[in-house]
């Protein structure tokens, strides 16, 4: 029987979320992990097992890679939180980092690319988009630059697509025509910045996903929408369109990895939000599964022996790096974390007629349940079966908990993730409220005990639905939210802007009446259920003014509210705090329920 106290263990114990390498230096690893109490950079050399921590300062690194001779753990120095701040280099050994880009002032970051002498990166600051390249010590080379939404290769996760194995070349992306959601790529001439080729899909996203990894072959594996799923194309970009690479399987296919010998791809599958690993070879167009389907899969890459090594998890089983052949975890650094409850795969039909995908997990005891209906953020992501501390901690408490792939979410093809354009809060909030719906109906949950609880894109959805479903709820928990739509729009980074810009079609001035129709601010008097808003004092996602903007409305109309700030950004990497935030919702369903 699970008890409550497994949560903070689950927190606790420490885990490898990232890892990087370098063919030349396979044994030289890049990690993030969070042995030190919050998550950080480190090196760790499989040859002699030493680790040492690799950043310092900051909040935290939530990436980390390795330069291609081994030498270095490149890390992004973020001093406040708000995702503003510089590329930095340590030892690998260790010692004292330094900027990667010297003379570069702290801007936000937009790709990275390191291959043999030469890195590259893209970077935002308020006057607009810059791409640099920089070989060996000499200077930083600018080789674009525009107002519009670009970066270096691709956008996240950042590292792969930038520079070319030969780094003659490197690929960017761009807005140029379009919008930071349906960015075109542009190869350009790493060394003068003039123009080799384009690939561009009006209305659809194209992503440069990986070089060959032969010096001098300047096949390109780019990602396309067309035909509704993401899927691989091949591109030489001196040569003419992209080729399509043929594959039945269903599903969202990306690029992983490439084998050492450029002779076959090793392929992220997605389908029904479950995740497998597939070789797809380019001399005869096979496909062999490499990891069967099953859980989660959030990292893998190819060794120098043909080797893949991959990060798995799901409900029961906490993350862990395998190989495929042995199925042996690598990569261990501490004994895992206690066992989770399963997910729960369920569908049904929201009152549009589409099937929607949602996962449950039941706690101990027969239902109907008091429920934590969980709301994911993104809204660019959608719930898989993962190992969730603070979902399975609901679990531990009593509460069932109910996770919805609303409209919006990637995974289920370019129309359903695009449903949101110039529609935003209202198809997600009633996709949930189906979701919530089928589970009463099916006699799995108490209409009666339900508490609301998301972050970011989550934590908008939270407060929306307070005030535009106020008879739903128990309690409402938004994290890191949205509380003023329009608020947030000016007080958030240049990319968030952005993306306002492109799903909403215009800025609060442009577009107004659609601004103030789905912004939470307009529902506020509606508001019933108490809540718990928890907000990072440095957030450039979901900015502290908005938030303490709604929660003053709430408290001036005498409406429950209690608020919890940290110091940070939009994620609270210390383990100590994500620990506190929990303990704060479990005390505040408590107290409510």
């Amino acid at each position: 029987m699970v008890t409550t106290t497994d949560w903070r263990r689950r927190l606790t114990a420490p885990t490898v979320s990232s890892a990087r390498w370098n063919p030349a230096v396979p044994h030289r690893l890049a990690i993030v992990s969070n042995e030190s109490g919050a998550s950080q950079a480190w090196s760790w050399d499989l040859v002699t097992g030493a680790r040492s921590q690799a950043s310092a300062g900051g909040v935290g690194a939530e990436e980390a890679h390795v330069t291609p001779d081994g030498s270095a753990v490149v890390w992004w120095l973020d001093p406040q939180g708000d995702e503003r701040g510089r590329w930095m280099a340590t030892p690998f050994e260790g010692g004292d980092p330094r900027p990667l880009f010297p003379g570069l002032g702290d801007m936000w970051a937009s790709g990275l690319s390191l291959v043999r002498n030469s890195i590259a990166a893209g970077f935002a600051d308020d006057e607009g988009y810059v791409v640099v390249v920089r070989t060996g010590k000499g200077p930083v080379n600018e080789v674009y630059r525009h107002t519009s939404p670009a970066g270096a290769g691709q956008d996240w996760p950042q590292g792969p697509g930038g520079l070319s194995a030969d780094a003659s070349l490197i690929a960017i992306w761009h807005s140029e025509s379009s919008d930071i959601e349906n960015p075109a790529v542009r190869v350009l001439d790493a060394v003068t910045g003039a123009t080799i080729g384009e690939v561009a899909d009006p209305g659809m996203a194209v992503v440069a996903a990986g070089w060959s990894p032969i010096p001098g072959d300047d096949r390109l594996v780019v990602l396309r929408e067309i035909g509704g799923r993401t899927r691989p194309w091949m591109w030489s970009p001196r040569d003419g369109e992209p080729v399509r690479i043929e594959s039945d399987l269903p599903g969202a296919l990306t690029l992983a990895s490439w084998f050492p010998e450029g002779e076959a791809l090793l392929v992220h599958r997605d389908h029904d939000a479950t995740h497998s690993l597939v070789r797809l070879d380019l001399e005869d167009g096979t496909d062999t599964t490499i990891v069967e389907p099953g859980g989660t899969i959030d990292g893998s890459g190819v060794r120098p022996d043909g080797r893949v090594w991959f990060r798995h998890q799901d409900g029961v089983h906490p993350p862990a790096w395998r190989d495929s052949i042995t199925g042996e975890e690598v990569l261990r650094i501490a004994d895992p974390a206690p066992a989770g409850r399963p997910w729960e795969a369920i569908w049904f039909d929201n009152p549009a007629g589409q099937r929607i995908q949602g996962w449950f997990m039941r706690p101990d005891g027969e239902p109907p349940f008091p429920t934590v209906l969980s709301v994911h953020g993104g809204p660019n992501y959608h719930n898989t079966d993962a190992f969730e501390p603070r979902r399975q901690a609901f679990a531990d408490e009593g509460f069932a908990v109910l996770l919805v792939n609303y409209r919006g979410s990637t995974g289920y093809g370019r129309e359903f993730r695009q449903a949101l354009y110039g529609n935003i809060g209202f198809p997600e909030s009633e996709d949930i409220n189906a979701g919530l719906d089928h589970v009463v109906a099916a006699g799995l949950v108490d209409a009666d005990r339900v508490f609301l609880e998301g972050w970011s894109w989550g934590g908008y959805l939270a407060t929306l639905n307070a005030g535009l479903h106020p008879e739903r709820w128990r309690g409402v928990i938004a994290g890191i939210p949205v509380g003023d739509s329009v608020v947030a729009h000016y007080e958030s980074a240049p990319a968030l802007q952005a993306w306002d810009v492109a799903v909403m079609g215009g800025t609060p001035m442009d577009v107004p009446e659609l601004f103030r129709e789905r912004n939470p601010m307009t529902y506020v008097d509606r508001v019933q259920a108490p809540m718990l808003m928890i907000a990072g004092e440095n957030d450039s996602r979901c900015p502290l003014g908005q938030v303490m903007t709604y929660a003053h409305a709430l408290r001036a109309r005498g409406h429950e509210v209690d608020v919890h700030l940290y110091p940070g950004g939009h994620h609270a990497n210390d383990v100590d705090e994500q620990i506190r935030h929990i303990e704060l919702m479990l005390a505040f369903m408590r107290r409510h329920s």
